[in-house]
């Protein structure tokens, strides 16, 4: 708090007024993302240049659109093969799902669990691409963020709650989810940076 203070002193700003800029920011890095995202297997590196580019604004480094094109270009390098094999797992956890609506024994089991991956699995999506820089790799990002997924269960949970969001504002007021995205993955950069501090 003090230090917010003084650094927004130091531009000339109040502390709020920083805070109100970061919150803008986030919902114009949203926009970005849903742009980003249309390619549907795209999502990993939207995600990844905007969490980068929300990481830029914190630490008041320059950054614009074009800086978020370029690190959406070289998370992309990776980051499709990663958007591919989310919605693979997506589709084997709706058949999950269909199967146990359909009354296949067990089928209520194998679905609740095929569910507790899938919410598991976007966890861990957001805090690699939370951390991904350009010289870093998928998988070895993907690992480290299962492991602090699991260790991490508050963080997760944090986590978790943006999409949650995500969807009732999709729910509500459709427009409202393009912005919210950025919320997203601002939440999943505060958790990351929390977990980096302790």
């Amino acid at each position: 708090m003090a230090q917010a203070r003084v650094k927004a002193r130091a531009r000339g700003g109040s502390p709020f007024g920083e805070r109100f800029a970061v919150f803008a920011e986030c919902l114009l890095t949203g926009v970005w993302i849903a742009v980003a995202c249309l390619g549907l297997v795209t999502y990993p590196a939207a995600f990844a240049a905007g969490a980068r580019h929300l990481r830029r604004r914190t630490g008041h480094l320059a950054g614009g659109l074009r800086e978020f094109v370029a690190d959406f270009r070289a998370a992309l390098r990776g980051g499709w093969v990663v958007g591919l094999a989310g919605w693979a797992a997506a589709a084997t956890v709706w058949v999950d799902v269909r199967a146990a609506w359909g009354g296949i024994p067990g089928g209520a089991f194998v679905g609740t669990v095929g569910l507790c991956a899938l919410l598991g699995a976007v966890v861990a999506l957001l805090r690699a691409a939370a951390v991904w820089t350009p010289d870093a790799r998928w998988r070895t990002l993907l690992a480290d963020a299962g492991r602090r997924t699991l260790l991490d269960p508050a963080g997760s949970f944090l986590i978790l709650a943006g999409p949650a969001v995500l969807a009732l504002s999709a729910w509500f007021v459709a427009p409202l989810a393009v912005p919210a995205l950025g919320a997203v993955v601002a939440a999943a950069v505060a958790v990351e940076e929390r977990s980096r501090r302790r």
